[in-house]
């Protein structure tokens, strides 16, 4: 197939963006549900968090298969089959009679958006030529961040006026819009090349990236912590058998997730920019609103909560497209080197809010803090894969999805254990450990600690994005054989 060939970029866009960005919304918003979902079902805690977890256990096991699923098979049959299983999916969720219900629509919507997301970003890259690659990774950024960042807005409104199901009751005809828009415009943009599947490197991609996942995401739960058999056990046989993936691809010839791509300097970098950008927009996405709606905290309602947010997440999705265009015209350093440096300023002055901090300063913080995000995040994953020849496209795109999963599950992990440790520390040395103004300063002591965590993310990242360079430009200085 034909790289920059001429296609409806208009229509596949608008298909894809509209199925993306419904789909990680629904994925959010009931996200900001489960306390809701905890009543309506008589379940605990731990078991509704199995409807994030279990998200985001299949999304860890399909994102390091998607690069032989995007050779194997068809645009439009990934599309199609992405779509039918979100729809499917979300459909169940919206008739919810019961948990096991809602979780299995939970497992059907994960298959849809892990097929999806990537097939996005391998479709951009073929339909795109260089030079405007970085606009429609702007458009993307839409799906990526906005979605997640609008959904406790969304989820606040509808759980005040409605009820949980509608979350996905709305959802729905927008994405048969989206399917049917697909249906007309989305092309194959990829020659379809029968590889062999290896059962041995799924198993162990399986295993590692899937008990990474669900390791960490059951530590972020705090029942079981960093000590407890499940979480231990689960990391140390995923790390193991990740290991054990990454060896098998070395030696064979057609590896299922080709590790080649990190023979690619700016790819390198990339990676490394979006790991840490998604460790920083986890960990203060759920830290944020925990601080805003907790009674210890701001004490704020879901909605309030969500609304004070909306304008920092809004602001990021208006200017992801624009980002993405003056990346094609200034390259990424203009781009990413300052937008590190606004998320660092935003950090630190985040690590010194307080109960008393007026509503208008913490919006201003979230609003900068989304502007440095949409100026590092797609620039930087756009440049990475630039430097790839077109044959790996489909690994690249696979890696980058799957790290961004990884690193989200261990920023959520990480700063909610931060956060936990710092109220704990703070209340074992207090003389009145249950007075409400001590459990006050005991969450506003936690959540510093999580800001200044990722302050320190954010000054390794700045460290990194020093070294970043035009991926396109770059690519005829580096073999891309073996």
């Amino acid at each position: 197939m034909e790289v920059n060939k001429q296609y409806n970029t208009k229509g596949i866009m608008a298909s894809l963006l509209i199925c993306g960005f419904v789909g990680i919304l629904s994925e959010n918003a009931l996200n900001i549900a489960l306390s809701n979902l905890m009543e309506v079902f008589q379940i605990s805690a731990a078991t509704a968090q199995w409807l994030t977890t279990g998200f985001l256990l299949v999304l860890g096991i399909i994102s390091p298969i998607s690069g032989l699923l995007l050779q194997r098979f068809t645009t439009r049959q990934l599309f199609i089959t992405s779509l039918t299983s979100t729809i499917i999916g979300t459909l169940v969720a919206a008739i919810g009679l019961n948990f096991e219900m809602l979780m299995a629509a939970r497992v059907l919507q994960a298959i849809g958006i892990g097929l999806l997301m990537p097939l996005i970003f391998n479709t951009v890259l073929f339909v795109f030529p260089k030079e405007k690659r970085g606009a429609a990774m702007g458009l993307v950024g839409l799906v990526y961040m906005f979605a997640p960042a609008l959904g406790p807005t969304v989820a606040g409104v509808i759980i005040q006026y409605l009820s949980w199901h509608y979350i996905f009751w709305l959802s729905l005809p927008f994405l048969i819009i989206g399917l049917l828009i697909g249906l007309k415009y989305v092309e194959n943009v990829t020659e379809v090349t029968k590889l062999r599947i290896d059962p041995l490197s799924v198993t162990f991609s399986t295993i590692g990236f899937g008990g990474i996942v669900y390791g960490f995401s059951m530590a972020g739960e705090g029942s079981e912590g960093w000590t407890g058999p499940i979480v231990m056990t689960s990391i140390g046989i995923g790390f193991v058998a990740l290991v054990l993936f990454i060896l098998r691809q070395i030696f064979m010839k057609q590896p299922l997730l080709n590790l080649r791509v990190f023979k690619f300097p700016m790819y390198i970098v990339g990676v490394i920019l979006v790991v840490m950008s998604m460790v920083i927009f986890m960990s203060t996405m759920i830290i944020l609103p925990m601080y805003l709606q907790n009674q210890n905290g701001l004490g704020l309602s879901t909605l309030a909560a969500g609304l004070m947010l909306l304008p920092g997440s809004a602001l990021n999705g208006i200017l992801s497209p624009r980002m993405g265009s003056w990346y094609d015209k200034y390259g990424p350093k203009l781009l990413v080197i300052p937008g590190v440096v606004i998320m660092a300023v935003m950090l630190w002055f985040f690590s010194n809010i307080s109960t008393a901090s007026s509503v208008t300063l913490i919006v201003v913080l979230h609003i900068g803090l989304m502007i440095g995000s949409a100026m590092v995040l797609m620039p930087a994953q756009t440049n990475g894969l630039n430097q790839l020849p077109p044959e790996l496209y489909p690994h690249g795109t696979a890696v980058m999805n799957t790290v961004q999963q990884v690193a989200g599950a261990i920023g959520t992990a990480v700063s909610i254990s931060i956060l936990t440790s710092g109220m704990n520390n703070y209340l074992h040395d207090s003389t009145a450990p249950t007075q409400t103004t001590e459990l006050a300063k005991a969450m506003t002591f936690g959540s510093h600690n999580v800001f200044l965590f990722t302050m320190i993310i954010a000054l390794v990242a700045l460290v990194t994005a020093i070294f970043i360079r035009r991926g396109d430009a770059y690519q005829s200085e580096v073999p891309s054989k073996n």
